[in-house]
């Protein structure tokens, strides 16, 4: 999957502007390819695109999700506790520059900003992006032990006996969700297995 000519399709959809697209995807490609993300990366993107295009038939609006998906994690630092918000923001300031209705703007925002909390959502488009986001937790046991490699080396900043507790808030935090998966789709896939890796993530730690 080429990424960046998904990325180059979509905003040529509003824009004809050859050097904001080029600018565009290079701080796209710069923020995303920094030393210290390991997991929160281009291949995590491509993995969410690589979710959705299997349901891409029940997304209302799959252009507002593609830029949701460049954008969520745009800025991304471990010691941080506004990166969601600042990357809504970042979002907006460069999609204002497209020809895009302030209320797709605005859908899109709220999208990145609810994968802070990956709670349900009224929006159904909004869900299939969370459960794309955390469809990593659902994987077979070999994958998800790799992604918790990773997510531990984007925390080495903390030594085990902070980021220890904080991991397992965050993983206890998905095990008291109804359901972790918001649409059925995820669920059924997904659902399963990603409690099993969970609470065996959470013996481990």
């Amino acid at each position: 999957m080429n990424i960046n000519s998904i990325f180059s399709d979509l905003i040529s959809k509003y824009s004809n502007n050859e050097i904001l697209k080029t600018d565009y995807w290079t701080e796209i490609e710069q923020s995303y390819s920094q030393k210290s993300r390991k997991y929160h990366n281009l291949i995590h993107l491509e993995n969410m695109i690589l979710e959705l295009e299997e349901v891409k038939d029940k997304i209302s609006d799959y252009d507002s999700i593609l830029f949701s998906i460049f954008y969520h994690d745009i800025i991304y630092k471990a010691t941080s506790k506004d990166n969601e918000e600042k990357s809504a923001e970042l979002a907006k300031t460069r999609l204002d520059k497209l020809n895009l209705h302030q209320e797709k703007i605005a859908i899109i925002q709220n999208q990145i900003l609810a994968t802070k909390s990956h709670k349900r959502s009224e929006d159904a488009d909004t869900n299939f992006l969370l459960d794309a986001d955390l469809a990593i937790l659902g994987q077979n046991w070999e994958i998800y032990k790799n992604y918790i490699q990773q997510i531990r080396k984007e925390y080495s900043i903390y030594p085990d006996f902070i980021y220890k507790p904080g991991r397992k808030k965050v993983l206890t935090h998905f095990l008291e969700f109804e359901a972790i998966f918001k649409t059925n789709y995820f669920k059924e896939k997904y659902e399963e297995n990603a409690r099993e890796n969970i609470n065996r993530e959470i013996l481990i730690l």
